[in-house]
């Protein structure tokens, strides 16, 4: 029976957006993660009578009779809503206010993108993410600097010893995407860039519609809790249908197997 097949997909599509729940759940203290949702379509139809054929010669069927044969999820939309800004008091973690990414260079000679602006220095002074991964364009802070400050603009400056004027070291740019939704997630609050996403287009903080940097701070995830709670409810329900239909079904099978 079509039944059973139409419930089965509905139990698949349920399973996997239960999935992307627990994901969200998951990472609500990973900071700038961006959390998803999943989007359903409806499969092909079996058209049994096509609407406006002809039931007589003065008459036609104003409907039709088509039959569905299940759900899938189609595709998983990341939402780049902002997040909520923490205070760290660390001088070197940062937060984008706004649109953009940092752009970090991957050890294989690839950029990827981020929203973790949780940076630290390497034994050369190079900032680095926490997994080691270098900041683009390169910032290299001096030996002996005895602060750094990074403005909204993302200039760096440094005091040395001995100085009594700030030196400026670098500048911080960061880099936004047409369709940030299309980028690739790769681990470690990494993105890639695709065909969907378009090119990345760099820029300095603040200008063209590009966000501003906060330094000392960090941006939180932007999982609602309560949100994800209620769609883990509606999911869990959701596979309870499509698991009573397969049960009704059954009982039906039954029931003409029992009395042929």
């Amino acid at each position: 029976m079509d039944s059973l097949w139409v419930a089965k997909s509905g139990l698949e599509a349920q399973q996997t957006r239960m999935a992307v729940v627990s994901q969200n759940l998951a990472n609500v203290n990973t900071t700038g993660y961006k959390k998803s949702r999943a989007i359903f379509e409806d499969l092909l139809y079996q058209n049994v009578v096509q609407a406006g054929g002809l039931t007589s010669e003065q008459s036609e069927s104003p409907t039709g009779l088509n039959l569905g044969t299940g759900v899938r999820v189609v595709a998983t939309d990341r939402q780049f809503n902002q997040g909520n800004l923490i205070n760290s008091n660390n001088p070197l973690d940062l937060a984008v206010q706004g649109r953009g990414f940092f752009e970090i260079l991957l050890p294989d000679g690839t950029l990827s993108y981020t929203r973790d602006g949780t940076f630290q220095l390497d034994p050369d002074g190079q900032i680095v993410t926490s997994s080691g991964y270098t900041l683009q364009p390169a910032i290299t802070v001096p030996p002996g600097a005895q602060s750094v400050t990074i403005g909204v603009d993302g200039t760096v400056s440094v005091l040395l010893p001995g100085s009594p004027d700030p030196l400026q070291i670098g500048t911080f740019q960061v880099t936004d995407f047409l369709n940030p939704a299309g980028l690739q997630a790769r681990g470690q609050n990494l993105f890639l860039e695709t065909v969907a996403s378009g090119p990345p287009q760099p820029g300095t903080p603040g200008l063209n519609g590009l966000g501003t940097l906060v330094q000392g701070a960090l941006e939180t995830s932007n999982v609602n809790v309560v949100e994800e709670l209620v769609n883990m409810i509606e999911t869990q329900r959701a596979y309870e249908m499509n698991s009573k239909a397969i049960e009704r079904t059954d009982e039906m099978l039954r029931y003409v197997t029992n009395n042929l």
